[in-house]
């Protein structure tokens, strides 16, 4: 059973920084580094999961959305089973839950939620004014 499991939420202000961690574990995820991709989603009160970032699996594509570009940074563990996200300058707005995802085969739009078969539970973000 393929298992997601998030850490590193919590309460800052504005203009702070965290570091979310996100293992995976319980699937032979696949070696293709086109193919292969982790990333993280986030959902405020209210609002509709978006999209936040991605990487391939060897980090050699990452994928951001304009809200995050210059203050958030992917990247991941040696062991490409582990995907970190370092958040600066935190905003009020980035305030959500924040959930991981990884599937084997969204490649061509690592982007689109709905391709990826494997979530964790999420962790919370509170960024206050």
């Amino acid at each position: 059973q393929v298992q997601l499991a998030e850490s590193g939420g919590g309460l800052v202000q504005a203009g702070g920084s965290l570091r979310l961690s996100c293992v995976a574990s319980g699937h032979a995820f696949s070696t293709y580094d086109i193919s292969y991709y982790m990333g993280w989603f986030r959902q405020a009160p209210g609002k509709e999961r978006e999209f936040v970032v991605a990487i391939s699996r060897n980090g050699g594509f990452t994928h951001y959305a304009d809200s995050v570009k210059g203050r958030f940074t992917i990247s991941r563990g040696g062991a490409k089973t582990t995907v970190y996200l370092q958040m600066s300058s935190l905003k009020p707005e980035d305030t959500a839950v924040y959930y991981c995802a990884a599937d084997d085969d969204v490649g061509y739009d690592p982007r689109a939620g709905p391709l990826y078969a494997y979530w964790g539970q999420g962790t919370q973000v509170t960024v206050s004014s």
